[in-house]
Protein backbone atom coordinates (compact mmCIF):
# COMPACT_ATOMS: atom_id res chain seq x y z
CA UNK A 1 0.00 0.00 0.00
CA UNK A 2 1.20 3.51 -0.81
CA UNK A 3 -0.54 6.66 0.35
CA UNK A 4 0.08 10.36 -0.29
CA UNK A 5 -1.22 12.62 2.46
CA UNK A 6 -1.78 16.28 1.57
CA UNK A 7 1.34 16.60 -0.57
CA UNK A 8 2.38 20.13 -1.53
CA UNK A 9 5.47 21.51 -3.24
CA UNK A 10 6.24 25.22 -3.47
CA UNK A 11 9.11 27.00 -5.18
CA UNK A 12 9.08 30.50 -3.75
CA UNK A 13 5.73 32.01 -4.68
CA UNK A 14 4.95 29.25 -7.19
CA UNK A 15 2.94 26.23 -6.05
CA UNK A 16 3.69 23.18 -8.21
CA UNK A 17 1.59 20.72 -6.19
CA UNK A 18 -1.18 21.80 -3.85
CA UNK A 19 -2.64 19.43 -1.22
CA UNK A 20 -2.69 16.22 -3.29
CA UNK A 21 -3.79 12.99 -1.59
CA UNK A 22 -4.39 9.46 -2.83
CA UNK A 23 -4.23 5.88 -1.55
CA UNK A 24 -3.36 2.77 -3.55
CA UNK A 25 -3.92 -0.79 -2.43
CA UNK A 26 -1.61 -3.60 -3.60
CA UNK A 27 -2.14 -4.37 -7.28
CA UNK A 28 -3.73 -1.04 -8.21
CA UNK A 29 -2.39 1.28 -10.91
CA UNK A 30 -2.81 5.04 -10.64
CA UNK A 31 -2.32 7.20 -13.74
CA UNK A 32 -1.60 10.88 -13.10
CA UNK A 33 -2.68 12.98 -16.08
CA UNK A 34 -3.29 16.60 -16.88
CA UNK A 35 -1.94 19.53 -18.94
CA UNK A 36 1.77 20.33 -19.06
CA UNK A 37 2.92 21.89 -15.79
CA UNK A 38 0.02 20.53 -13.76
CA UNK A 39 2.30 18.89 -11.17
CA UNK A 40 2.03 15.22 -12.10
CA UNK A 41 5.77 14.50 -12.44
CA UNK A 42 6.53 16.49 -9.29
CA UNK A 43 3.98 14.38 -7.43
CA UNK A 44 5.57 11.18 -8.72
CA UNK A 45 9.06 12.28 -7.70
CA UNK A 46 7.89 13.13 -4.20
CA UNK A 47 6.79 9.50 -3.82
CA UNK A 48 10.41 8.28 -3.69
CA UNK A 49 11.99 11.50 -2.35
CA UNK A 50 13.64 12.60 -5.58
CA UNK A 51 11.85 15.81 -4.62
CA UNK A 52 11.19 16.64 -0.98
CA UNK A 53 7.65 17.91 -0.31
CA UNK A 54 7.12 21.33 1.22
CA UNK A 55 4.22 19.86 3.16
CA UNK A 56 2.54 16.50 3.49
CA UNK A 57 3.96 12.99 3.47
CA UNK A 58 4.11 9.65 1.63
CA UNK A 59 3.49 6.41 3.50
CA UNK A 60 4.29 2.87 2.36
CA UNK A 61 2.81 -0.02 4.34
CA UNK A 62 2.09 2.28 7.24
CA UNK A 63 5.56 3.86 7.40
CA UNK A 64 6.53 7.42 6.48
CA UNK A 65 9.12 7.20 3.69
CA UNK A 66 10.84 10.32 5.09
CA UNK A 67 11.85 8.29 8.13
CA UNK A 68 13.31 5.37 6.15
CA UNK A 69 16.93 5.08 4.91
CA UNK A 70 16.89 6.68 1.46
CA UNK A 71 18.68 3.92 -0.47
CA UNK A 72 16.66 1.13 1.14
CA UNK A 73 13.42 2.95 0.37
CA UNK A 74 14.33 3.54 -3.30
CA UNK A 75 15.39 -0.05 -3.84
CA UNK A 76 11.85 -1.07 -2.87
CA UNK A 77 10.46 1.16 -5.63
CA UNK A 78 11.25 0.38 -9.26
CA UNK A 79 11.57 3.51 -11.40
CA UNK A 80 11.04 3.78 -15.18
CA UNK A 81 11.66 7.07 -16.97
CA UNK A 82 10.88 8.31 -20.48
CA UNK A 83 14.48 8.50 -21.72
CA UNK A 84 15.12 5.02 -20.24
CA UNK A 85 18.56 5.92 -18.84
CA UNK A 86 20.36 2.65 -19.63
CA UNK A 87 24.09 2.65 -18.95
CA UNK A 88 25.62 2.74 -22.46
CA UNK A 89 28.78 0.83 -21.47
CA UNK A 90 26.79 -1.99 -19.78
CA UNK A 91 25.32 -4.99 -21.60
CA UNK A 92 21.62 -5.73 -21.30
CA UNK A 93 22.39 -8.33 -18.63
CA UNK A 94 24.49 -5.84 -16.65
CA UNK A 95 21.86 -3.09 -16.95
CA UNK A 96 19.04 -5.31 -15.72
CA UNK A 97 21.15 -6.74 -12.89
CA UNK A 98 22.25 -3.39 -11.40
CA UNK A 99 20.01 -3.36 -8.33
CA UNK A 100 20.31 -7.09 -7.51
CA UNK A 101 24.10 -6.66 -7.56
CA UNK A 102 23.82 -3.74 -5.14
CA UNK A 103 21.70 -5.97 -2.93
CA UNK A 104 24.44 -8.62 -3.09
CA UNK A 105 22.36 -11.32 -4.73
CA UNK A 106 24.29 -14.43 -5.73
CA UNK A 107 25.42 -14.34 -9.39
CA UNK A 108 23.38 -17.44 -10.25
CA UNK A 109 20.24 -15.85 -8.81
CA UNK A 110 20.86 -12.65 -10.80
CA UNK A 111 21.35 -14.60 -14.04
CA UNK A 112 18.11 -16.50 -13.46
CA UNK A 113 16.13 -13.36 -12.67
CA UNK A 114 17.50 -11.44 -15.66
CA UNK A 115 16.72 -14.33 -17.99
CA UNK A 116 13.15 -14.68 -16.66
CA UNK A 117 12.39 -10.98 -17.11
CA UNK A 118 13.84 -10.74 -20.61
CA UNK A 119 11.84 -13.80 -21.65
CA UNK A 120 8.63 -12.30 -20.25
CA UNK A 121 9.28 -9.01 -22.06
CA UNK A 122 9.80 -10.67 -25.43
CA UNK A 123 13.61 -10.33 -25.49
CA UNK A 124 15.04 -13.88 -25.80
CA UNK A 125 18.09 -14.02 -23.51
CA UNK A 126 20.18 -15.87 -26.06
CA UNK A 127 19.83 -12.93 -28.43
CA UNK A 128 19.89 -9.96 -26.06
CA UNK A 129 21.91 -10.67 -22.91
CA UNK A 130 25.23 -9.49 -24.35
CA UNK A 131 23.94 -6.64 -26.50
CA UNK A 132 24.59 -3.00 -25.67
CA UNK A 133 21.89 -0.27 -25.62
CA UNK A 134 23.03 1.26 -28.95
CA UNK A 135 22.34 -2.11 -30.60
CA UNK A 136 18.67 -2.06 -29.56
CA UNK A 137 15.61 -0.36 -31.02
CA UNK A 138 13.73 2.22 -28.96
CA UNK A 139 11.07 -0.31 -28.02
CA UNK A 140 13.67 -2.87 -27.00
CA UNK A 141 15.50 -0.32 -24.86
CA UNK A 142 12.22 0.53 -23.15
CA UNK A 143 11.64 -3.12 -22.31
CA UNK A 144 15.13 -3.41 -20.85
CA UNK A 145 14.37 -0.33 -18.73
CA UNK A 146 11.22 -2.00 -17.42
CA UNK A 147 13.14 -5.22 -16.72
CA UNK A 148 15.71 -3.22 -14.74
CA UNK A 149 12.96 -1.63 -12.63
CA UNK A 150 11.51 -5.08 -11.90
CA UNK A 151 14.78 -6.93 -11.32
CA UNK A 152 14.78 -6.86 -7.50
CA UNK A 153 11.02 -7.55 -7.42
CA UNK A 154 10.00 -4.26 -5.75
CA UNK A 155 6.35 -4.07 -4.64
CA UNK A 156 5.93 -0.53 -6.05
CA UNK A 157 6.76 0.71 -9.55
CA UNK A 158 6.95 4.40 -10.50
CA UNK A 159 6.76 5.25 -14.20
CA UNK A 160 7.30 8.71 -15.71
CA UNK A 161 5.99 8.81 -19.31
CA UNK A 162 7.30 5.25 -19.78
CA UNK A 163 6.28 5.03 -23.44
CA UNK A 164 6.56 8.70 -24.35
CA UNK A 165 9.73 8.35 -26.46
CA UNK A 166 8.28 5.63 -28.71
CA UNK A 167 6.55 6.05 -32.05
CA UNK A 168 2.76 5.52 -31.97
CA UNK A 169 2.76 1.92 -33.27
CA UNK A 170 5.61 0.78 -31.03
CA UNK A 171 4.01 2.60 -28.11
CA UNK A 172 0.70 0.79 -28.61
CA UNK A 173 2.40 -2.62 -28.79
CA UNK A 174 4.56 -1.84 -25.76
CA UNK A 175 1.45 -1.01 -23.72
CA UNK A 176 -0.18 -4.28 -24.72
CA UNK A 177 2.95 -6.25 -23.87
CA UNK A 178 3.28 -4.41 -20.57
CA UNK A 179 -0.14 -5.58 -19.44
CA UNK A 180 0.82 -9.22 -19.97
CA UNK A 181 4.16 -9.24 -18.09
CA UNK A 182 3.82 -11.77 -15.27
CA UNK A 183 6.31 -9.89 -13.06
CA UNK A 184 4.07 -6.79 -13.14
CA UNK A 185 0.96 -8.54 -11.94
CA UNK A 186 0.05 -7.61 -8.37
CA UNK A 187 2.48 -4.66 -8.41
CA UNK A 188 1.32 -1.28 -7.17
CA UNK A 189 2.05 1.23 -9.94
CA UNK A 190 1.99 5.02 -10.18
CA UNK A 191 2.48 6.29 -13.71
CA UNK A 192 2.59 9.75 -15.26
CA UNK A 193 1.28 10.15 -18.78
CA UNK A 194 -0.01 12.94 -21.01
CA UNK A 195 -1.93 10.35 -23.09
CA UNK A 196 -5.52 10.02 -21.88
CA UNK A 197 -6.05 6.81 -23.88
CA UNK A 198 -2.98 5.29 -22.22
CA UNK A 199 -4.35 6.20 -18.80
CA UNK A 200 -7.72 4.59 -19.52
CA UNK A 201 -6.07 1.50 -20.98
CA UNK A 202 -3.62 0.84 -18.16
CA UNK A 203 -4.94 2.32 -14.92
CA UNK A 204 -7.48 1.20 -12.34
CA UNK A 205 -7.50 4.75 -10.92
CA UNK A 206 -6.95 8.08 -12.66
CA UNK A 207 -5.93 11.32 -10.99
CA UNK A 208 -6.55 14.37 -13.18
CA UNK A 209 -4.60 17.45 -12.10
CA UNK A 210 -4.74 21.11 -13.07
CA UNK A 211 -2.58 23.85 -11.59
CA UNK A 212 -1.15 21.46 -9.01
CA UNK A 213 -4.55 20.49 -7.59
CA UNK A 214 -6.33 17.17 -7.95
CA UNK A 215 -9.49 17.84 -9.95
CA UNK A 216 -10.83 14.29 -9.71
CA UNK A 217 -9.53 10.93 -8.50
CA UNK A 218 -11.36 7.72 -9.27
CA UNK A 219 -11.88 4.78 -11.64
CA UNK A 220 -11.78 5.71 -15.35
CA UNK A 221 -15.52 5.23 -15.79
CA UNK A 222 -16.24 7.63 -12.91
CA UNK A 223 -14.39 10.46 -14.66
CA UNK A 224 -16.41 9.81 -17.82
CA UNK A 225 -19.84 9.31 -16.33
CA UNK A 226 -19.59 11.54 -13.24
CA UNK A 227 -17.12 14.36 -14.00
CA UNK A 228 -16.43 16.41 -10.88
CA UNK A 229 -16.37 19.75 -12.70
CA UNK A 230 -16.31 21.43 -16.08
CA UNK A 231 -12.55 21.01 -16.49
CA UNK A 232 -12.80 17.22 -16.16
CA UNK A 233 -15.68 17.14 -18.65
CA UNK A 234 -13.83 19.29 -21.19
CA UNK A 235 -10.55 17.39 -20.77
CA UNK A 236 -12.23 14.12 -21.74
CA UNK A 237 -14.80 15.44 -24.21
CA UNK A 238 -12.87 14.97 -27.46
CA UNK A 239 -12.33 11.24 -26.95
CA UNK A 240 -15.25 10.44 -24.67
CA UNK A 241 -16.84 7.81 -26.94
CA UNK A 242 -13.62 5.91 -27.50
CA UNK A 243 -12.66 6.14 -23.85
CA UNK A 244 -16.02 4.78 -22.75
CA UNK A 245 -15.41 1.63 -24.79
CA UNK A 246 -11.88 1.32 -23.37
CA UNK A 247 -13.21 1.65 -19.83
CA UNK A 248 -15.40 -1.46 -20.23
CA UNK A 249 -13.25 -4.18 -18.67
CA UNK A 250 -13.70 -7.83 -17.80
CA UNK A 251 -14.18 -6.70 -14.19
CA UNK A 252 -17.11 -4.47 -15.16
CA UNK A 253 -18.70 -7.42 -17.03
CA UNK A 254 -17.80 -9.98 -14.35
CA UNK A 255 -21.37 -10.79 -13.17
CA UNK A 256 -22.38 -11.57 -16.78
CA UNK A 257 -19.61 -14.12 -17.39
CA UNK A 258 -19.93 -17.88 -16.88
CA UNK A 259 -19.15 -19.51 -13.54
CA UNK A 260 -18.84 -23.07 -14.87
CA UNK A 261 -15.26 -24.06 -15.62
CA UNK A 262 -14.84 -25.60 -19.10
CA UNK A 263 -13.54 -29.17 -19.15
CA UNK A 264 -10.79 -30.28 -21.49
CA UNK A 265 -10.36 -26.92 -23.20
CA UNK A 266 -7.35 -24.55 -23.21
CA UNK A 267 -7.89 -21.51 -20.99
CA UNK A 268 -6.24 -18.13 -21.59
CA UNK A 269 -5.80 -16.25 -18.30
CA UNK A 270 -6.59 -12.53 -18.49
CA UNK A 271 -6.44 -9.91 -15.75
CA UNK A 272 -9.82 -8.51 -14.61
CA UNK A 273 -8.76 -4.96 -15.63
CA UNK A 274 -8.25 -6.10 -19.25
CA UNK A 275 -10.44 -3.94 -21.54
CA UNK A 276 -13.12 -5.87 -23.40
CA UNK A 277 -11.59 -4.90 -26.76
CA UNK A 278 -8.23 -6.35 -25.77
CA UNK A 279 -9.79 -9.54 -24.41
CA UNK A 280 -11.43 -10.03 -27.81
CA UNK A 281 -8.09 -9.40 -29.52
CA UNK A 282 -6.27 -11.98 -27.38
CA UNK A 283 -8.92 -14.68 -27.78
CA UNK A 284 -9.13 -14.10 -31.54
CA UNK A 285 -5.39 -14.78 -31.79
CA UNK A 286 -5.74 -18.01 -29.80
CA UNK A 287 -8.69 -19.37 -31.79
CA UNK A 288 -12.36 -20.05 -31.19
CA UNK A 289 -11.83 -23.22 -29.15
CA UNK A 290 -9.86 -21.38 -26.46
CA UNK A 291 -11.67 -20.12 -23.38
CA UNK A 292 -10.79 -17.04 -21.41
CA UNK A 293 -10.60 -17.01 -17.63
CA UNK A 294 -10.37 -14.21 -15.09
CA UNK A 295 -10.47 -13.91 -11.32
CA UNK A 296 -11.82 -11.13 -9.14
CA UNK A 297 -11.97 -11.11 -5.33
CA UNK A 298 -11.47 -14.87 -5.15
CA UNK A 299 -14.21 -15.70 -7.69
CA UNK A 300 -13.55 -16.99 -11.20
CA UNK A 301 -15.44 -16.51 -14.47
CA UNK A 302 -15.02 -17.96 -17.97
CA UNK A 303 -15.92 -16.82 -21.49
CA UNK A 304 -15.43 -17.53 -25.18
CA UNK A 305 -14.88 -15.27 -28.15
CA UNK A 306 -18.49 -15.36 -29.39
CA UNK A 307 -19.75 -14.34 -25.96
CA UNK A 308 -17.37 -11.39 -25.84
CA UNK A 309 -18.50 -10.27 -29.30
CA UNK A 310 -22.10 -10.38 -28.05
CA UNK A 311 -21.22 -8.27 -25.01
CA UNK A 312 -19.31 -5.87 -27.24
CA UNK A 313 -22.34 -5.40 -29.52
CA UNK A 314 -24.46 -4.68 -26.46
CA UNK A 315 -22.06 -1.94 -25.38
CA UNK A 316 -22.30 -0.42 -28.85
CA UNK A 317 -26.10 -0.37 -28.84
CA UNK A 318 -26.47 3.04 -27.13
CA UNK A 319 -24.18 4.60 -29.74
CA UNK A 320 -26.22 3.26 -32.67
CA UNK A 321 -29.52 4.82 -31.58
Amino acid sequence: MIEARHLSKRYGDFTAVDDVSFRLEPGQTLALIGPSGCGKTTTLKMANRLIRPTAGSVWVNGKDVAEQPLEDMRRRMGYVIQDIGLFPHYTVAQNVGVVPRLLRWAPARIRQRVGELLEQLGLPPGQFLEKYPHQLSGGQQQRVGIARALAADPPIILMDEPFGALDPLTRQQARRDFREVEALKNKTIIMVTHDIEEAFEMASLIGLLKGGRMQQLGPPEALLLEPANGFVREFLAEKAGQLELQSITLASLFPRLRQEEPVGAPILELAPHTPLLYAIHHLAKEGRHTWGGTQLSGSRRYFQLDELFHLFRQTLAPWSN
